[in-house]
Order: structure tokens, then C-alpha cells, then sequence
């Protein structure tokens, strides 16, 4: 009886603590949706009482004020970035996994060493090196970083989950005389969905809203992506905090609507990669 009280206790607790973090994580989501439906009026008066009149107008100012155009260059950035991740992390890591050439251990451990690798400390010799190439402030500029910079990550994970499928698949496929490419484009992709939903999300996480490079490499503001566009939109804007607000909100959409799309196969890739890894 004792056993079973101390489980009821344990999950109530248990329950209470996620109730605790969810209010933690969406208070702030609440309050920024909340306050972009009103006029400025109205958020420093009170910035939790409810809109008395609902500013839609708020997310089409935000639109038409530039905002589309910073929205289009994450899209543009985001999508060649996550392809290229994907196919260049899959390809290395299958390699990884099931050609056992010499000194492939090594190579593990080296792109297990790019995930050490600071993007401040890389900052100054990146910058000298598009300069040299001549793709300063272009999308190249922060299209490759990106690349290069989530590729050690995303090979770690997919190798844990490559690991985990059962040869016995591949050498049958042999035996009916497919090749190493088609075995990987028709039967390790298709049952490695969970890990790519994983992978993409993680990736685009950082690549949507990654700062550093985006400010130092993209100077032409009909280039910047939406966490740079986002700072000058407030300074545009100058005290207009509301339409900012807004803003925020449709940046955000994107990874909310991804994530709740693909959450199953998300929580799913990660936890098989974890456990079997």
C-alpha cells in the first residue's frame, strides 16, 4: 500500500512539474500574441488586460512594412540549408555506419570534434575567407556556415539510428542486386524517416534563428534573414511596439506549425537513436 501511495504522490508531483513548465514556456508566447492584437495605448496601460478592439491590422502592417521580404530570405536560406544538411549527414553517416574502411573511426571523431568548434572563435577566419572567394553578402555567406556547422550534430544522431537497422535488410536487398545507393534510396530513407523529422527540425531551429553570421556576413539589407530583419524592423518602426510584437509572431509560425506537423516522428527519431544508439 505504501508502494502504491508513494506512485500516486510521485505522478501528481510529476504532473505538477510539467503543468509548472508549460505555464513557464507559453506565458511568454501568451503575452506577446495578446499584446500584438492591441493598439500601443493599450499595451502601456496594461499590458495583461485583454484588446478592446482586436488590431488585426497589426500583422498587415508588419507584412507590408518589410517583413515579407525577410520572411522570403529564411524561407529561401532555411530550405537550401536544411536540403544540403540532410543529404551531406545521411550520405556520412550511412558511410559511416556500414563501410567499415580504415580510419573510419578517426573520421567519426574529427566530425565529433566540429561540434566543440565555436562559431565566435570561426567568426574572423570565415570572414577572410568569403571575402576571398567573393561571396561576402551574398546568400552563400551564410548558406555554407550553416552547412559546414550542423553537419557534425546531425551525423552524430543519424548514426546512432543507422546503427540500429538490421543488416539483415541490406543483405537481402543484395541478394535481389541492389546497389550501396539504391539500398540506401529505398530502404534506409524510408524507414529513417523518424530521424530526418528529427533532424530537420533541430536544424532549421538554428538555421531560422541563428544571429551571428546572418549579422556580420549579410550587410545588404534585401539579404538579411528574419532574426536581423527583426532588429532594424524595431528600429524602423521606432516606438510602434505593437506591429513588432506581430512581427515576432509570424516569425515564429513556421517552426510552431512545423513541429506540431511533424512532433510524432520528431519525438520518435530521437528517442529510437537515444535508446539504440
Amino acid at each position: 500500500m505504501k508502494s502504491v501511495g508513494h506512485h500516486n504522490i510521485s505522478k501528481v508531483l510529476l504532473n505538477l512539474l510539467c503543468i509548472l513548465l508549460c505555464v513557464i514556456i507559453f506565458a511568454p508566447l501568451c503575452w506577446i500574441i495578446l499584446n500584438s492584437l492591441k493598439t500601443n495605448q493599450e499595451l502601456f496601460k496594461d499590458s495583461l488586460a485583454m484588446p478592446q478592439i482586436v488590431q488585426l491590422g497589426n500583422y498587415i502592417k508588419a507584412w507590408k512594412l518589410g517583413l515579407y521580404r525577410y520572411f522570403g530570405n529564411s524561407v529561401l536560406v532555411s530550405a537550401v540549408s536544411l536540403v544540403f544538411i540532410l543529404l551531406f549527414s545521411s550520405l556520412l553517416a550511412y558511410g559511416l555506419t556500414r563501410f567499415r574502411a580504415k580510419g573510419s573511426n578517426i573520421i567519426f571523431i574529427i566530425i565529433l570534434g566540429g561540434m566543440a568548434l565555436s562559431e565566435q572563435v570561426a567568426l574572423v577566419p570565415l570572414y577572410k575567407i568569403l571575402k576571398a572567394f567573393k561571396i561576402y553578402n551574398t546568400y552563400f555567406a551564410v548558406i555554407l556556415p550553416y552547412i559546414a556547422f550542423r553537419i557534425p550534430f546531425t551525423v552524430f544522431l543519424m548514426r546512432a539510428f543507422f546503427i540500429s537497422i538490421p543488416m539483415e535488410l541490406e543483405e537481402a536487398a543484395i541478394m535481389d542486386g541492389y546497389n550501396s545507393l539504391q539500398i540506401f534510396t529505398k530502404i534506409i530513407v524510408p524507414i529513417s524517416k523518424p530521424i530526418f523529422a528529427s533532424c530537420a527540425i533541430v536544424n532549421l531551429n538554428f538555421v531560422w534563428n541563428e544571429f551571428l553570421f546572418a549579422n556580420v556576413f549579410l550587410n545588404n539589407k534585401a539579404l538579411q534573414t528574419i532574426p536581423i530583419g527583426l532588429m532594424t524592423f524595431k528600429g524602423d518602426l521606432k516606438i510602434d511596439y505593437t506591429t513588432t510584437l506581430a512581427g515576432l509572431v509570424i516569425s515564429s509560425l513556421p517552426l510552431i506549425i512545423l513541429f506540431f506537423c511533424m512532433s510524432k516522428q520528431f519525438v520518435k527519431g530521437l528517442t529510437a537513436g537515444a535508446v539504440k544508439g
